[in-house]
């Protein structure tokens, strides 16, 4: 096979593609672990040897052309993958893919070779996370090689099912495409239920006037929307699957349980989308309780506002009718001898009659306005 476009063998550096450079999560080194899982040939749905390398299992391939090999490798290195390329004529752009990761869940075929990319997710409950796992499957004539790039999906029961399943097994390549595919789909069954219980405790928090509950919502309606991308392209991938099923020799067995998986496919789907209408729904609830509340203490407040002008108002009415006699006396207080009023004698009947119609005539104004 020609070398892979764009990339160096021996493991020297390269520059990182737009792809992954886009996943903030991508430059996470994980704890070592061995590269080759498990590698194992089949015969018959029974297996018959375990070849102690990637070489020895192409030469197995070779002696046994009607055995079935299936090799699971956990974050190769890119030299790894490229001679795995080589041995079993790859096409280069599906391993370019599988060395680049964080690819979209899809299915390619390049000649008699299917590229197959899923997305493994689990639900972390402490702290309200989907956390996802890439899986590369590469299926041929007479092989299986997948490739993870994190600690999920787990396959060892994938394998542990396909061998205590001979006939099953024993339908080849396509039947373990459909196991893991099967294990995949399974696998969201918890991260479902773990959505369902968060937005249903999201919802007691609404009407509990809970103020924290939107950043909970719109942390969580980013987790939906990323498992709806991890989900979304199965239904179609399934029914392109089924559909080439006839030209590419699945038997109808395989593809009664293909079409198992994407009802249940379907139906993730369909909860998810639900789940997202759902949050949409929540903060627009959420939203108009926070208004309501906010108008219900704007109101508490102008009512007080109102009470405290109705006071003011009143002690402004009462200072106004104290003021007028207040004045009168002041003016003929002052003890000015040059004043004709004070040596009149009825100056002082004249002064208390009219600070008592001046009192009484404002009395009269406030009144009408309401403000007494």
């Amino acid at each position: 096979m020609a070398r892979v476009k764009g990339f160096r063998r021996g493991g020297e550096a390269r520059e990182e593609a737009p792809e992954h450079s886009m996943d903030p999560r991508a430059a996470e080194e994980p704890p070592y672990r061995p590269t080759v899982i498990d590698n194992a040939i089949y015969r018959d749905g029974e297996r018959v040897d375990n070849p102690g390398s990637l070489a020895d299992a192409f030469e197995r391939l070779k002696q046994m052309p009607d055995s079935l090999a299936w090799i699971g490798l956990y974050r190769p290195k890119e030299w790894e993958l490229v001679k795995l390329g080589e041995e079993f004529e790859l096409h280069e752009l599906a391993l370019e893919d599988a060395i680049v990761g964080s690819q979209r869940p899809k299915a390619d075929r390049y000649g008699d070779t299917l590229f197959v990319v899923l997305r493994a997710a689990r639900y972390l409950d402490d702290v309200e996370e989907v956390a996802f796992g890439e899986l590369h499957v590469f299926v041929g004539p007479n092989f299986v090689i997948t490739v993870r790039h994190a600690e999920a999906p787990d396959l060892h029961g994938v394998r542990k099912r396909m061998e205590s399943d001979p006939d099953l097994l024993r339908q080849g390549p396509q039947a373990v495409l459909y196991a893991i595919l099967d294990a995949v789909v399974d696998g969201y069954a918890p991260v479902v239920a773990g959505l369902q219980k968060d937005i249903e405790e999201i919802e007691v928090q609404v009407f509990g006037g809970d103020p924290s509950v939107s950043r909970r919502v719109y942390e969580l309606s980013g987790e939906v929307i990323e498992f709806q991308r991890a989900t979304a392209p199965l239904v179609g991938m399934l029914h392109g699957l089924i559909a080439g099923a006839p030209k590419y020799g699945l038997n109808d067995e395989l593809q009664s349980y293909l079409r198992d998986v994407a009802d249940h496919a379907i139906t993730v789907s369909e909860r998810i989308a639900s789940f997202r209408a759902m949050l949409q729904n929540i903060l627009v609830v959420n939203s108009t309780l926070v208004t309501q509340a906010q108008n219900a203490e704007m109101a508490r407040m102008t009512e007080a506002s109102i009470q405290q002008g109705e006071e003011v108002k009143k002690i402004s009415a009462w200072a106004a009718i104290l003021f007028a006699p207040t004045l009168v006396g002041t003016i003929y207080g002052m003890n000015f001898d040059f004043m004709p009023e004070t040596h009149w004698a009825f100056g002082y009947p004249f002064a208390i009659v009219l600070m008592a119609a001046v009192c009484l005539t404002l009395y009269v104004i406030f009144k009408k306005r309401d403000w007494l």
